[in-house]
């Protein structure tokens, strides 16, 4: 293996590191045409607007009656000459008269407005208005929810179920989509075996990060292929990143990155002909983050500690993902909050730590629970977690109501 002296040695700050992870990857280029019924969570690859402008017909806001202002001069009772439900067409409106009408009905012919069913008197065959209406009263204009040519879906859009049920009302049958980012995944470790599986011989784990990191990933909308558990082996990870190339967008390995005597991820790259574009990051947990390219794929290097690894996802991995699908990264941590805890720390990293949301506020903001005591090793303060929450790198101290910066974890792409 060859000898590591890379200029990328100096710890990053957070902000630099993420656009370092970002900027390795591009937007794919691959399209697939999707049915409507399977487009929710894929990225939209072009823009669509509206053909038509909603309603295409004058409608009813309210269930009551449709009639003409003018008809109201000479009193405020009018006969009712029939009725006019959602579906049908609308007879037009005779002169002197009244429709009964339902809401989303189309406004006959003739009427400007109508008066709300519980705003009015019923007598046998008559109604009586107690006040007249304005002209336009609870009708929803032509064009009045929707104007044509109107932007219904951005191109690098995350499709929701509501982008889908407003491209259904415009008759949007299919939808042409980023096709899915391919990422492999593995771990390295020789104390690692399967979750499930009989360990080993000696003091073995259950791998933790490879199961996490795929559910993760393809949360985050991207096809994932398991490789699996790579032993402490030099030439092993050679074999493994040589046999990597060509086929995906982004690998995501946890473990072996630091330095240590069995850490043969970095050179290993190397020596396949990769990059290193940065590692180390000034950030608790996860500093040992590697940022490299092999062949048109990016690399990223998380540590081998299941929360270390976790954070590192959620900074890095998933804007990773998020560009790839032509997206935009959503901010980190962009939830304001005050803290429910008192906290002393040394400053020199930005640090990340499970919280849990309290049930009152101070000043209007929920009150923020610090969990764990900054463990890496350990996903157990997260079983009780709402998100994430960080302090940057010169905080000293937190108080009881000073202000926390926090993210759900679903927080991912806009």
């Amino acid at each position: 293996m060859p000898a590591l002296d890379h200029p990328a040695s100096a710890m990053l700050d957070l902000d630099s590191a993420r656009r370092l992870a970002c900027g390795l990857v591009a937007p794919l280029s691959g399209i697939e045409m999707l049915d409507l019924t399977h487009v929710a969570g894929r990225t939209s690859a072009t823009s669509l607007r509206a053909e038509i402008a909603l309603p295409r017909a004058a409608r009813s806001a309210m269930d009551g009656f449709a009639l003409r202002t003018a008809d109201l001069a000479k009193g405020l009772t009018l006969p009712i000459a029939g009725t006019v439900a959602a579906g049908m067409q609308a007879p037009a409106l005779p002169e002197g008269a009244a429709l009964r009408i339902f809401t989303g009905a189309q406004i006959p012919e003739g009427a400007d407005a109508v008066v709300p069913v519980e705003e009015v008197t019923e007598t046998g065959t008559e109604v009586q208005l107690t006040t007249p209406p304005a002209p336009g009263t609870h009708i929803r204009a032509v064009g009045s929810e929707q104007p044509e040519g109107g932007l219904l879906l951005r191109r690098g859009t995350r499709i929701r179920a509501h982008h889908i049920g407003l491209l259904a009302s415009n008759g949007v049958t299919a939808v042409e989509v980023v096709r899915r980012p391919r990422l492999a995944i593995l771990s390295t470790g020789d104390e690692l075996h399967r979750p499930g599986a009989e360990g080993g011989s000696g003091d073995t784990m259950p791998d933790v990060n490879r199961p996490m990191l795929i559910a993760l990933a393809r949360g985050a909308g991207a096809e994932v292929d398991d490789h699996g558990i790579l032993p402490d082996d030099a030439e092993a990870t050679l074999a493994k990143f040589l046999s990597l190339q060509g086929q995906y967008d982004l690998i995501v390995t946890s473990g072996a990155v630091s330095m240590g005597g069995r850490d043969h991820l970095r050179p290993a790259l190397i020596a396949a002909g990769g990059q290193i574009d940065g590692w180390k990051v000034a950030l608790k947990p996860g500093k040992p983050v590697m940022f490299g390219r092999l062949g048109n794929a990016a690399v990223t290097g998380l540590p081998g500690n299941p929360f270390s690894a976790l954070v590192g996802f959620t900074l890095f991995v998933s804007a990773q993902i998020a560009r790839l699908k032509g997206a935009v990264p959503a901010p980190l941590f962009h939830c304001a909050g005050r803290a429910g805890f008192d906290w002393t720390r040394k400053p020199g990293r930005a640090e990340i730590f499970p919280i849990r949301l309290g049930n009152r506020e101070i000043d209007g903001l929920p009150v923020v629970h610090r969990l764990g005591e900054g463990a890496s090793a350990t996903l157990f303060p997260l079983a009780e977690a709402d998100g994430l929450g960080f302090v940057s790198a010169e905080t000293t101290r937190v108080g009881v109501g000073s202000p926390i910066c926090w993210q759900t974890f679903e927080a991912g792409a806009r």
